[in-house]
């Protein structure tokens, strides 16, 4: 099955959109399993405090580097080869991760972990391709309800997983769920064979133009890279927070505090609905003034409430998974033979935003506790609020 031209049909299948979100949920969880066993994985491979969240940082620079230099691919190469090799290569780093003996092993494995799982960023056009564009919005926001659904619950089942086996077994669950997925995918993914006249350097070397010459794109990926860091550095810190004297909960507990999280997913089809009837900028606003309410709440739940944490928790997430699908639905829309890179420099940039926010969220929380930390997480909505008014 080739897929040169915008297809006549007036929907994607339902199955494949199942097929699509279940698929876009388990590979981009592996960038975030690790992220509330950073206090368990630290000690045994021998991270000081002030170095844990480098674990999280590393991997979001691999998915980053993964962006600019394997997702531009979807716009040379055949795709679904082209996924299905990127994703034996997300395998062999998680079983590496896993295994790891010492820091250095774990590290280079996550940074690993983080160029495979770029694999998801590779599926997302092909569907925004199947889609016509009257309901494109509302098929890539179906597809990344999944994407959102992976997201929050990796870190309720990697607590689960790491209290009931320890967390060596997080990575060999996800390894071997990703090779059952691996193998579906060989059957079921369509081909796609996009038509192009590049090649792989002067298609890299292609980003940056785009990047100057696409205004829309620099826009919207500012606004999520400031939403993202707020919500890695919310999700990097809390379960230091909830562990500690304060709250004092076991894993089991933090598992439960993220599941409650994941009821931000409901965003990725409303804000698709939205984008799709052209509400976007009014709903863009909307996206970053939930994302600041969010932190203000955390703020007070600090100071004792784990209800407003709670809250908190699911609201920036609310925040921050709509407002990524309104930036997909607009990018989207400009040229089907340059959707891969667009999707590449997008994704790049916001997942820049976000290594930022899990970089100094270790560092915020041992010098300023907790105020400083929402402190912070205001201060990055508040000012690309302050951009999104030039509009």
């Amino acid at each position: 099955m080739s897929l040169h031209h915008t297809p006549t049909t007036t929907h994607m299948p339902r199955w494949m959109v199942f097929l699509f979100a279940c698929s876009c949920g388990l590979i981009v969880a592996n960038l975030y399993y690790s992220q509330p066993l950073i206090g368990l994985i630290a000690p045994e491979i021998g991270l000081s405090d002030s170095l844990a969240s480098m674990i999280v940082t590393l991997t979001q620079l691999g998915y980053c580097a993964g962006l600019i230099l394997l997702v531009p691919l979807g716009d040379l190469v055949e795709n679904r080869r082209l996924i299905l090799m990127t994703l034996c290569g997300a395998i062999l780093a998680l079983f590496m991760t896993g295994l790891a003996p010492n820091a250095a092993w774990f590290l280079l494995g996550s940074l690993l972990i983080g160029v495979g799982s770029v694999a998801v960023q590779m599926l997302i056009p092909i569907a925004a391709h199947i889609s016509p564009e009257k309901n494109r919005g509302r098929t890539v926001g179906n597809i990344m309800s999944g994407l959102l659904l992976g997201i929050m619950l990796s870190r309720p089942l990697a607590s689960l997983i790491a209290y009931t086996f320890g967390w060596r077994a997080v990575f060999g669950v996800s390894a071997s769920l990703l090779m059952m997925l691996t193998l579906l995918l060989w059957f079921l993914l369509p081909a796609r064979k996009p038509q192009s006249h590049h090649h792989y350097f002067s298609l890299i070397a292609s980003l940056l133009p785009l990047l100057r010459d696409t205004p829309i794109l620099r826009r919207r990926a500012l606004y999520q890279a400031a939403l993202f860091a707020s919500f890695t550095l919310f999700w990097t810190t809390v379960p230091i927070l909830l562990s500690g004297p304060e709250f004092n909960l076991s894993q089991r507990g933090i598992a439960l505090f993220a599941l409650a999280g994941a009821l931000g997913v409901l965003a990725a089809p409303i804000a698709g609905r939205l984008a799709d009837k052209g509400y976007t900028k009014i709903a863009t606003g909307v996206a970053i003034g939930v994302v600041f309410l969010a932190f203000f709440l955390a703020k007070l739940g600090g100071a004792g409430s784990l209800t407003a944490l709670v809250i908190a928790g699911v609201l920036l997430d609310f925040g921050v998974q709509g407002n990524v699908v309104l930036g997909q639905r607009a990018i989207y829309s400009l040229g089907p033979e340059i959707r891969s890179r667009l999707n590449a420099l997008y994704m790049a940039i916001f997942f820049a935003g976000g290594a930022v926010g899990s970089a100094i969220a270790s560092i915020a929380y041992l010098t300023g506790g907790w105020n400083l930390v929402t402190w912070i997480g205001c201060a990055f909505p508040a000012l690309v609020f302050l951009f999104y008014l030039t509009e």
